[in-house]
């Protein structure tokens, strides 16, 4: 990739889990009242034919990992365990009780903090206690986010009896000096043999979690990361940029000084070469930093134009309805977005009230709806088009407009009704998206708000 063209275009913006993006939420319209509202509308709309997703929310984390800007509670007493899934089994109550009828669940993700923080008998527990009020949609896909370091084959056993058959296991870099760092040192013998576990228990996908533009990492390390992984043959592997954002985050990503971090052309050179290298290795590019085998279901998802992206990150198939249950998890109705208080304390304490423990939110306008779905193609499937006049909106020549450099740069093709991103524009798919961002051209950010594009 050209230096030039990174220098260029690598600007702060969204990763676009959603649109609109949380800092541009217009929280003065919206309300509790609203969210439950919009949320029945949706479940009325959606649950028979397509069912609901459910994110759960599982902050506990025994030590601070200092590249990770997830919602998390460092402790090691776990004596916290057992409320904190009355808490989160409350709140889906406090959801069923507002519903016509039984919820069929398609999706069910566990994330963290660590979900493996908590005893196999405890997750029993909560999946049970969801199930006393839902009912297992035919085709589910569950999932759970699990770290190589505490997870047990009675883990992967037990959630592999409830119904789950994907994992993704957190590696991020092997090199020493590297987790060292991040503070999160875990050799290669601990990833294998969770890997290996799960595949003599029969989960049809296990990916791992891998992340360039860590603080001293270098492209043997990159690309020794990456050969590794490959000798454990996962079906799928998300290959983030991490997201050096300390003013946001604090103390939690200053384990290190910002010089070690690899910046700019230095840091695309690591995704570059680790991207070929994946691709000698059969991966094929799912989508923004995701790559999955062709026997994987995200491979499938994208060939047939199914793929879906949101709070979840990218998933095989699309549900209207996403509740999110547990402290700081936000829901997603399609039509609003509603999140979570986001300290534990402040969680129990609206529960323990018998209220929703949501303390903002978004209702989508019109505007938002067409917008969303345009972002949406091009993070999914990179193009989109308006053809239909229902796609339409009257700032599309504007866009057309701005996008035309990018076209002239080789990053995406335009015709009268449709923009595809070319090859060479895939890592530049943030950007294009940020040309549709009618919310944050019209409320310009005064602070930086988000990591860097490229």
């Amino acid at each position: 990739m050209s230096v030039s063209l990174i220098q260029k275009y690598n600007v702060p913006g969204p990763r676009y889990t959603s649109y609109p993006t949380v800092p541009y939420w217009d929280e003065e319209f919206f309300s509790a009242k609203l969210w439950k509202e919009t949320f029945i509308q949706s479940f009325n709309e959606s649950n028979q034919n397509e069912g609901i997703s459910l994110y759960i929310h599982l902050p506990f984390c025994e030590s601070l990992c200092t590249f990770c800007g997830c919602n998390k509670r460092i402790t090691k007493r776990h004596d916290v365990e057992d409320p904190y899934i009355t808490a989160v089994l409350n709140e889906w109550n406090i959801y069923c009780d507002l519903l016509p009828n039984k919820p069929i669940i398609k999706e069910i993700h566990l994330g963290g903090g660590t979900p493996t923080f908590f005893e196999p008998k405890n997750l029993e527990t909560l999946i049970n206690g969801i199930f006393l009020r839902g009912t297992k949609a035919k085709e589910h896909e569950f999932s759970f986010e699990g770290h190589p370091n505490n997870t047990t084959r009675t883990h992967l056993q037990t959630l592999y009896n409830l119904g789950f058959r994907r994992v993704s296991f957190g590696v991020q870099d092997y090199s020493e000096k590297v987790q060292k760092a991040i503070h999160r040192e875990q050799p290669f013998h601990n990833v294998a043999k969770v890997t290996f576990w799960a595949k003599e228990i029969g989960y049809t996908s296990i990916g791992h979690d891998l992340i360039f533009g860590l603080p001293f990492q270098t492209i043997d390390d990159v690309l020794d990361t990456i050969d590794k992984t490959n000798s454990l043959l996962p079906d799928r592997l998300a290959f983030y940029s991490y997201a050096h954002v300390p003013w946001i985050k604090g103390n939690g990503q200053r384990g290190f000084k910002d010089e070690d971090v690899p910046k700019d052309d230095a840091k695309r050179h690591l995704y570059e070469e680790g991207k070929k290298r994946l691709a000698l290795h059969n991966y094929h590019e799912i989508g923004m930093d995701h790559f999955a085998l062709e026997t994987d279901s995200m491979y499938k998802s994208f060939k047939e134009q199914k793929l879906h992206r949101n709070f979840m990150g990218y998933t095989s198939s699309k549900t209207k309805l996403m509740i999110g249950l547990g402290v700081s998890s936000i829901s997603d109705s399609w039509y609003s977005f509603a999140q979570n208080e986001k300290t534990i304390e402040d969680y129990y304490s609206r529960l323990e009230k018998n209220e929703l423990p949501v303390f903002r939110g978004h209702l989508l306008t019109n505007e938002d709806l067409i917008i969303r779905k345009h972002i949406l193609n091009l993070m999914c499937q990179f193009t989109t088009s308006w053809d239909v006049k229902e796609d339409f909106f009257p700032e599309i020549p504007e866009i057309i407009a701005q996008l035309h450099e990018m076209e002239l740069d080789g990053l995406l093709e335009i015709s009268t009704t449709h923009i595809t991103v070319t090859e060479k524009g895939k890592p530049f798919v943030r950007n294009i998206c940020m040309a549709f961002d009618l919310r944050m051209k019209r409320n310009a950010p005064q602070t930086q708000l988000f990591s860097m594009t490229v």
